[in-house]
């Protein structure tokens, strides 16, 4: 990415990142309108007016874009901050970071030296474990060495991580236990409760129905929870169009079979079903959940955890029902 090295605190605000194969641009705010061009996997596109149209009902969203307007289905509202790269971690410790620009390309450091093999990419928001610094990256800068749950490590430019304090995912009101989350499948709505009174509600995005990729229906509990999930089948060599969904953030499993509250960055269409069973909240959200609910993830107990269990926090968390 074309990213001076000491440009810091760049804010790129009125950028989206096309985050399917392709997305189209219409001449009016509506998809029966004629298309007028057609933006691809990864493109970055300029705002100029957000448009609130009459549809679709649930997601009335549209942009001005050069040659006329996108609808953000699938776009994703990105910036471009840069960050004073870490001299170094605590000595045998480790911190979570998020990534801060559009995307980055991570590498690889073998026996042969510093290799640009893999082709995905991670993107903006998604969440990851840093297990080192690394003075003299491929540039001669300072890089990160990434730990990922299912395809081990690679390095990324220190400077389009954000280091997370801890203190930023202090529990939100441990002290409350009587806490539960309601998600309707029908209006595509999530609601949290403390002491029988909603203190949270969003519009989610639940399995696509009718088959493997539909949520389960009933009563469950939040167990367990991870800042991090890797989402695919781990391979490092997948291509863009591939079904591999790194650092998915602030993950919340309340499933047997792997279904959970999660962000996303691979689109911004909460109201419609959209995933393989679990449920996608805006990143923010998913991340206000994580805090809120029980079991209580406190990573300072945890920034010396060795594998992926370890870094997990299990126990018989806060109830879920699903229903429609």
């Amino acid at each position: 990415m074309p990213f001076t090295r000491n440009a810091i605190g760049f804010d790129d605000s009125d950028v989206v990142r096309v985050a399917t194969s392709s997305v189209s641009v219409y001449s009016s705010p509506s998809d029966k309108a004629n298309i007028t061009g057609t933006w691809y996997k990864d493109d970055l596109v300029h705002i100029y007016e957000q448009i609130v149209a009459d549809e679709p009902e649930y997601n009335r969203i549209w942009y001005r874009v050069w040659g006329g307007y996108m609808h953000r289905a699938r776009l994703q509202k990105v910036k471009t901050l840069l960050n004073p790269p870490l001299s170094a971690l605590p000595e045998g410790q480790r911190m979570l970071a998020e990534v801060t620009v559009p995307f980055v390309r991570p590498w690889r450091r073998t026996s042969a030296g510093w290799q640009d093999t893999l082709e995905f990419r991670l993107y903006y928001e998604s969440v990851y474990w840093v297990e080192e610094v690394v003075s003299d990256g491929p540039d001669g800068e300072p890089w990160y060495r990434v730990w990922d749950d299912l395809a081990g490590t690679y390095f990324v430019p220190a400077r389009f991580l954000r280091p997370i304090p801890v203190e930023e995912l202090n529990p939100i009101n441990p002290e409350i236990t009587d806490k539960h989350i309601d998600v309707n499948l029908t209006t595509q709505h999530l609601s949290a409760y403390e002491n029988g009174k909603i203190v949270f509600q969003t519009s989610i995005s639940s399995g696509i129905p009718y088959g493997k990729t539909a949520t389960s229906v009933g009563k469950f509990r939040i167990d367990p929870k991870t800042p991090t999930k890797h989402m695919g089948n781990g391979n490092l060599f997948a291509g863009a169009d591939d079904y591999e969904l790194p650092g998915v953030p602030w993950t919340s499993f309340f499933t047997g079979d792997g279904q959970a509250f999660h962000g996303t960055y691979w689109h911004d269409n909460f109201g419609a079903p959209m995933s393989h069973g679990c449920l996608n909240m805006r990143t923010n959200e998913a991340k206000w959940i994580f805090r809120w609910s029980s079991p209580g993830y406190f990573v300072n107990q945890l920034l010396d955890a060795t594998d992926a269990k370890s870094r997990e926090v299990h126990g018989n968390g806060t109830a879920v029902e699903v229903h429609y």
